[in-house]
Order: structure tokens, then C-alpha cells, then sequence
């Protein structure tokens, strides 16, 4: 099956996925987490993203971006690699490609998800079994979000501005979402988003974005077309003959 292409759209939230190349490990020890996340800060400024929310696990990275252009996000996925793949490969004695071939984008419809995709993107560590409770895990936006520990790379996303009016409530207010979990419903329908590239969103959200940009945002159906259509099909090339 055909790659999908990209889909940036300026100022609309995404979210990225990049995957170690056959799964292997990206991160072996602490001072790789903090090389990668000092490398990001830098590259997320030079082009010029906002970083609302990310998980660093051992064979992936997750991140909840805004970019300013179209470019951005490609910039700085290009430029991560240019950096953290030679360290990797120097620290470690080996060769050749760490990440899989490309990474993954999906548009997010801030307004209905945003907050769920966070809460999905803190949540993988305790579903992939490296830590108990999200706020055992070292590498992810929880403690921020959280009110445990501010994390300068971040900017705050509106839809975690509308949780409360101070930071006491708007931390408190998250953590009672964390503390509730998620339901496998959720859980699936934001992995298959993110696995897919299509974007996560309405169907009104779907359509504006179509309108704007001129491609589809669905994947088309598969199979046989429906009876109805292929009747009246039948009927007009009975007509022309």
C-alpha cells in the first residue's frame, strides 16, 4: 500500500510519531534522553514549533507540535537526525540508520482532542510497561502538565489554558483526567489516527481541511461498490449500447 503523504497544515496542532528501524532501542540510557531532549529544544526553536506535549520511550518518540510553516516540522525531524543518529552511533560502535525510514504526522483537531492525544501520549509508558504510573516516567510532559516540575521547552496549548483559570487549578484539573484513564475506545481510535496519518478530527473538521487544501482526508472505501450504484451503472452502458 502506498505511503500517505504528509499533511501540514500552519498553526493547527499535530501529532508526530518516529520509530526506532525494526523496533530496535533509540534511548539506552539516561544521558540519551537528555542529549535528545536538549537537541529538541534547540531545533524547535530554530523552526520555529511550539511543543505542547512528548513521550521519549526506548524505540519511539511522540510529540504534540504547532508548527509556524509547512516546512517546520520536516526541518526539524532532518535536522534531529543529523545530530542525535551520529552521537548514537559513536557512543554505541555501530553503523548506519537508526530511525525507521520516515516519520509520521497527523493533523489534530485541537478543539474535540488535543487534550485526549496528551493524555494518550503521557499514558504510553504505563501501557508499554516501563513505568507503573505516569508519574514514574522521567521522559514525558507529565510532570509539567502535572504541576510537578515546569518544563521550559513546553508551551502551554490553549485547550490546557481552558482547564482553570489559575495553574493550581489548571495542574489539578489534568491530573483528575489522568487519574480516570482512558478507555480502549479511545485509546484505539488515537493509535489508528497516528499509525494512519489521517488526520483526528469531525467530520466538519475533515471537510474544512479538504476545502482548504484540495486533498481527501478519509481513507476511501474498499470492496465492491454499492448494489444501488452498480445497478444503475449497468443501466447506462445497457442505454449506450
Amino acid at each position: 500500500m502506498a505511503r500517505l503523504p504528509r499533511l501540514v497544515i500552519p498553526h493547527q496542532t499535530h501529532y508526530l510519531s518516529q520509530q526506532g528501524h525494526d523496533r530496535q532501542a533509540v534511548f539506552r540510557d539516561s544521558d540519551d534522553y537528555v542529549t535528545y531532549l536538549a537537541w529538541l529544544r534547540e531545533a524547535s526553536r530554530k523552526f520555529g514549533l511550539a511543543i505542547h506535549a512528548y513521550v521519549l520511550l526506548p524505540e519511539h518518540i511522540d510529540l504534540l507540535i504547532t508548527p509556524s510553516d509547512e516546512e517546520g516540522p520536516g526541518k526539524m525531524m532532518q535536522w534531529m537526525g543529523r545530530y542525535y543518529v551520529p552521537y548514537f552511533n559513536r557512543k554505541y560502535k555501530r553503523t548506519g540508520t537508526l530511525w525507521s525510514s520516515r516519520y509520521q504526522a497527523t493533523v489534530v483537531e485541537a478543539q474535540s482532542w488535543f487534550l485526549d492525544c496528551c493524555r494518550y501520549m503521557e499514558m504510553q509508558p504505563v501501557l508499554e510497561s516501563a513505568a507503573a504510573e505516569p508519574v514514574d516516567y522521567r521522559w514525558s510532559s507529565y510532570a509539567h502538565h502535572a504541576g510537578i516540575q515546569a518544563d521550559p521547552m513546553l508551551t502551554d496549548h490553549p485547550q490546557y489554558w481552558q482547564l482553570g483559570n489559575t495553574p493550581f487549578e489548571r495542574e489539578a484539573a489534568y491530573r483528575q483526567k489522568m487519574d480516570r484513564g482512558m478507555s480502549r475506545t479511545e485509546i484505539d481510535h488515537i493509535g489508528a489516527a497516528v499509525r494512519s496519518g489521517w488526520p483526528l478530527g469531525s467530520t466538519v473538521f475533515k471537510q474544512e481541511l479538504e476545502k482548504r487544501t484540495q486533498r481527501r482526508m478519509s481513507p476511501g472505501r474498499r470492496g465492491r461498490p454499492p448494489a444501488a450504484a452498480s445497478l444503475q451503472s449497468k443501466k447506462r452502458n445497457k442505454g449506450e449500447n
